[in-house]
């Protein structure tokens, strides 16, 4: 039982932690810690709206694409196919960043390389077919042309880079098996 009791604090001990605080902000300072609470409860009900449809996609695509198709398209070997196929990946998908990561351990899982893995990463955050019509409209073509150049080449060049910093330092198979562990 203490050993269960354990592994649920130090899982949780960042959320407990903040738990506290804010109830302690709201004992002392009550309207600061009710406009905190508001906000934490918006963020969570956001979450709880974008992450079912996430989690089923998710269940879909590790049922229905074989780790050996990832590993051909993806993989190692994969070269401007695996970095065309994780841009695009990210540029159709819809939400915030944080839903990207249990894609993110899919992709993993299934054998994909770590730069195409980072590809995917950044692209979710800067190249959004949802967003373009709008930055279009809002900033202009041209804008949104050259950001989206300058976009392309840096999600490449950034997963290139991490992956180089990640193999120097040898902590591959570190940060391999941390998302192996966590899924």
């Amino acid at each position: 039982m203490k050993k269960k009791i354990n592994f649920f604090v130090n899982r949780y001990k960042f959320f407990i932690i903040l738990l506290v605080a804010l109830i302690l902000v709201i004992i002392f300072e009550r309207n600061t810690g009710i406009k905190a609470f508001n906000s934490t409860k918006d963020s969570f009900l956001q979450m709880l709206s974008v992450l079912p449809p996430i989690m089923i996609l998710l269940g879909l695509m590790d049922e229905w694409v074989s780790r050996e198709s990832m590993m051909k398209y993806m993989g190692d070997d994969s070269g401007i196919m695996g970095i065309a196929i994780a841009i695009t990946f990210a540029a159709f998908a819809a939400g915030p960043m944080y839903a990207a990561f249990p894609f993110t351990a899919v992709l993993l899982k299934k054998g994909v390389k770590f730069t195409n893995v980072i590809i995917f990463m950044n692209a979710w955050c800067v190249i959004k077919i949802s967003t373009l019509l709008f930055e279009i409209s809002s900033l202009g073509y041209k804008f949104t042309f050259y950001r989206l150049l300058i976009d392309f080449v840096g999600v490449i060049v950034m997963g290139y880079l991490v992956n180089y910093f990640v193999m120097k330092t040898g902590k591959e198979d570190e940060v391999l098996n941390s998302y192996m562990n966590e899924s």
